[in-house]
């Protein structure tokens, strides 16, 4: 079964579409290739721009407003997370020699360094990693066979391809566990990663309003809460400006974070405690943990805090580059970090109670209210990087169907990465309230935010070792070297976390869990509804055999009759047919195709061909998942008719034609364009009859009530209200 060209694509704005006429006579489309065989996009490769110097060190700049908002702030709930009990001058080095090698070798190795390299033609994230993977393996990202049709590799470099792969792929390619595995990790990934989109403004926010009690004691937690819920609505709110305009609004309140937050921590190094830099060497970790045993290995839970956003270094890559996040990661925010962190420690050393408000309580007194403010606005920011991180995520889901339609909006002309969805927004927005309200002790939303942290970069690991073995045929050592470090690391986290469930960290798995049972319903759906397509297509034969029987008429007008499947038709054809007993004079059988890449070439966007029936041609519109896709009514329709008269001239100058039939063919395009234009889609549902199990009863009912209340495809081809035709259907379970 080949990967499911659905006729189902996000609502999108901003794009501009090119079509090319298909100069093969089997209507197959010759790629550009680059040499493992990809499509490439050269004006799309966000690292090949040609920026200059200036302009990255601007994007750079931006960044701290979009991609680093979560790990920056960090220090605002990472001490007072922790249950510390009579913490020493020993325990405080150690916990500080944890966060410094964890910010050094996740933060630096892992992501700035490895996990940047491993974007999908400019797109990160799980996604990004999953797409590479199931390209580079030639296997189905939906299906349990190889992609043929809709690969973008031809047979002979399939093949070629096949036999250089490395035994790990091609174990893959042979186990429908293993493939299935590989998409459960993909669709947990995603998961987690919405859930910190629903956690990271909850406690960031939270904590930087509650240093608001110190001033006041007598204010209520009740208050604070209340106070953050109305930030955080405003955040919601500004969302629908786009990432661009919050960038430009939010950066110079990072910027003042990052700096004035280091600086407060020298002063704290020098004032309280000026040999803290020794805590650097890893001898301390193992002092640390010798002597507190199972209580040190449960602080890990909070430490791990001190990293957390670093994911969304990793989401956001489509929203800028490669360069620009890395020259601000290792030259402000690292540094930030690593001096912020010590000086909250030296304070801690000489004042060892104040832990559960480390932050606040190591702001001189005079200038604790600019530092209120600043930090108060800084949480704010930290919002936005994953709420970007998890617009871009959603919006992936949707191009490649695995979750239901919902609006996606462009909201840059120039960078085709930004992206917002209102529905999403608000849904965020009313889960972070939520979060807030009912569990407003930040130790608990921090238990909670651990387990999304922790299991995230583990996932990440776990795929960024395929890419190494699979794409990028690694040495052997290395791969090893890189799994051992960040697998026992990450997995000892991991482990560390999973104690707090009780105690809040629930909460990330219930999300999760709801958010994995909609993406599981809708793909199963979305297969079974393939299966039965496949299974009673229409063929060109069987076509041929319908419109010859005389009560069939040929109507005027052209028609736009989509399809989800290439090798036959979609079996809404016969039904439309025998009951409506007509086919428009021209009619163009159109599917929209996902490709396993981000980008597809704009001249590669949409091929037409002939079908071998009067009147009756092939229309394919090819985009991969970061492809914005917008198909203006009329101006679709002119670009589609216009290839097509230039098809039907190359195809008379490769095959013997008579000059007048070919004149027929486009005057009969012309008139049946004057005639009207027409786009027709199936409305299926399922037909669940008394044969069916229980396990089918209840995903496809449960599809059902997703496929009602998302958003019909058509309007998400800008195609005008009285073109559309819906025709029903019943498919039989």
């Amino acid at each position: 079964m080949d990967h499911p060209t659905q006729p189902d694509s996000p609502p999108v704005t901003e794009s501009e579409v090119f079509v090319v006429v298909d100069s093969a006579t089997n209507g197959r489309l010759n790629h550009s290739r680059n040499v493992n065989g990809c499509i490439i996009s050269p004006d799309t490769d966000n690292d090949n721009k040609g920026k200059g110097r200036w302009e990255t060190l601007i994007l750079a700049y931006k960044t701290l407003g979009v991609v680093f908002g979560g790990l920056v702030t960090s220090p605002l709930y990472v001490y007072p997370s922790m249950h510390l009990k009579s913490p020493t001058e020993d325990d405080y080095l150690g916990i500080y020699s944890i966060m410094f090698w964890t910010l050094s070798l996740i933060g630096v190795v892992k992501y700035a360094s490895i996990a940047l390299k491993a974007d999908d033609q400019g797109e990160g994230g799980t996604f990004a990693l999953y797409s590479s993977l199931c390209r580079n393996m030639n296997i189905g990202m939906l299906t349990s066979r190889p992609t043929n049709s809709s690969s973008s590799l031809s047979p002979s470099l399939l093949d070629e391809g096949t036999e250089k792969q490395s035994r790990l792929a091609k174990f893959f390619r042979k186990s429908v566990v293993a493939r299935r595995v590989l998409l459960f990790i993909a669709m947990l990934g995603t998961c987690m990663v919405i859930g910190d989109g629903i956690l990271t403004p909850a406690i960031s926010v939270l904590s930087a309003m509650d240093g608001i009690r110190a001033p006041f004691p007598s204010l209520s937690s009740s208050v604070v809460e209340a106070l953050s819920a109305v930030v955080l609505i405003i955040l919601f709110l500004l969302q629908k400006f786009g990432t661009s305009r919050v960038s430009f609004l939010f950066s110079p309140i990072m910027g003042a974070w990052t700096l004035c937050t280091p600086l407060v921590g020298i002063y704290s190094i020098i004032h309280h405690y000026p040999s803290i830099f020794k805590a650097i060497s890893p001898h301390y970790i193992f002092r640390f943990f010798w002597r507190n045993g199972r209580e040190g290995w449960l602080l890990l839970g909070g430490t791990v805090l001190c990293i957390t956003g670093s994911e969304a270094l990793f989401a956001d890559l489509g929203h800028f580059n490669r360069s620009s996040i890395q020259i601000a990661f290792l030259f402000t925010i690292y540094p930030s970090l690593v001096l912020t962190y010590a000086g909250q420690t030296a304070y801690l050393i000489r004042n060892p109670n104040d832990h559960d408000d480390g932050f606040y309580k190591f702001i001189p007194k005079s200038i604790y209210w600019p530092i209120f403010i600043i930090a108060t606005l800084a949480a704010t920011v930290a919002s936005q990087s994953l709420i970007s991180a998890t617009f871009s995520v959603i919006k992936q889901s949707v191009v490649l169907d695995y979750f239901p339609r919902v609006k996606v909006v462009h909201t840059s002309n120039s960078k085709e990465g930004e992206v917002y969805s209102p529905e999403v927004n608000y849904i965020l927005m009313i889960l972070c309230v939520v979060v807030i309200l009912i569990f407003g002790d930040g130790k608990d939303i921090g238990n909670a935010f651990g387990v999304v942290v922790s299991l995230v970069m583990l996932i990440t690991t776990i795929l960024l070792t395929l890419v190494m073995i699979i794409i990028w045929r690694t040495p052997p050592m290395l791969v090893a070297l890189y799994f051992c470090v960040f697998f026992v690391m990450e997995g000892v986290y991991v482990s560390a976390v999973f104690s707090k469930i009780p105690e809040g960290g629930w909460i990330p798995f219930a999300i999760s869990f709801i958010l994995a049972f909609i993406m599981f319903g809708w793909f199963y759906g979305r297969q079974r509804k393939l299966e039965y397509e496949l299974t009673h297509k229409i063929t060109l034969d069987r076509l041929g055999v319908l419109l010859s029987d005389p009560s069939v008429q040929r109507v005027p007008g052209l028609c736009f009759f989509y399809t989800n499947i290439q090798d036959g038709l979609t079996p809404t054809l016969g039904h439309y047919i025998k009951n409506m007993k007509s086919l428009h004079q021209v009619t163009m059988f159109t599917t929209l195709q996902y490709l396993l890449v981000p980008k597809v070439a704009p001249h590669e966007r949409i091929v037409v061909k002939k079908l071998g029936l009067k009147g009756v041609y092939g229309c394919v519109i090819q985009y991969g998942y970061a492809d914005p896709l917008n198909l203006e009514g009329d101006d679709f329709v002119s670009q589609v008719t216009k290839s097509l008269q230039a098809h039907i001239q190359n195809c008379s100058g490769r095959l013997p034609s008579i000059p007048s039939e070919i004149q027929e063919e486009i005057s009969d395009l012309e008139e049946a364009r004057s005639a009207g234009v027409v786009h027709v889609r199936g409305k299926t549902r399922f037909y669940i009859g008394h044969n069916c199990g229980w396990f089918d009863r209840i995903m496809l009912a449960f599809y059902e009530v997703l496929h009602s209340n998302c958003r019909s495809a058509l309007p998400a081809l800008g195609v005008p209200p009285p073109q559309r035709i819906e025709v029903g259907m019943l498919y039989e379970a």
